[in-house]
């Protein structure tokens, strides 16, 4: 579990092919591994990876073929700079929200506007992660814990302050990249849990109703 506060940016420096999937080899920069194990997790770019190898400078950890479909990690390549986070401990300051590091999909930065300090994205989600997003809500970009401002169907906006920008991977940020995106984790168990014991068919309707609010107690 992660926190979705970046302690570090770090950079790619090899993408080997193992088969179908890949392992990768991160020079992590400023992030103190004198704490970190073999087994251990490490969010990069918002992505849960458990290192396996330990270089002194960094780490080496293996991505899965589900993985690999899930992120934008097909995208990368040596000198891709990443956001890191170890995982978080029981004394961990909660100073973000849950970050699973499961990603959920791919998102695009669509816009890129200075406002004042601050920069405003518009970042567009798929379609069917759009039910997941609501303002003033949280939602992780990348491994960074983000307040969503606005919302327009599977659009939304998100305002990033001088510190956040400076401190992780956003300040390089521009219209058509592809980010990784995971909605918060609260809102997909919420849902599941409404639907009740529909949830154990093999393929649960998961749209929401009226009438399923109602019954849940939403509703007056």
């Amino acid at each position: 579990m992660f926190t979705g506060i970046i302690e570090a940016v770090g950079t790619i420096t090899a993408i080997t092919p193992t088969g179908q999937d890949v392992s990768v080899t991160v020079d992590s920069g400023k992030l103190d591994l004198s704490d970190v194990k073999l087994g251990d997790s490490i969010a990069t770019n918002g992505v849960c990876l458990t290192v396996v190898k330990l270089t002194g400078k960094g780490y080496v950890a293996d991505l899965s073929l589900e993985t690999l479909n899930r992120t934008a990690f097909t995208d990368y390549s040596p000198g891709q700079r990443v956001n890191l986070e170890k995982a978080m401990l029981p004394t961990t300051r909660f100073g973000g929200h849950m970050v699973s590091g499961h990603v959920d999909t791919v998102g695009e930065i669509i816009s890129r506007t200075q406002t004042g300090r601050a920069i405003e994205f518009w970042v567009k989600a798929p379609d069917t992660l759009a039910r997941y997003i609501a303002e003033k809500g949280s939602v992780a970009i990348d491994g960074i814990s983000l307040t969503v401002n606005a919302v327009r169907g599977a659009e939304f906006k998100l305002t990033i302050v001088p510190h956040t920008a400076s401190e992780t991977t956003m300040e390089h940020f521009k219209p058509g990249r592809k980010v990784n995106l995971e909605v918060d984790v609260i809102a997909r168990y919420l849902e599941r849990l409404m639907l009740g014991d529909k949830a154990a068919q093999s393929e649960p309707s998961s749209e929401l109703s009226m009438a399923l609010l109602a019954r849940s107690g939403f509703l007056g």
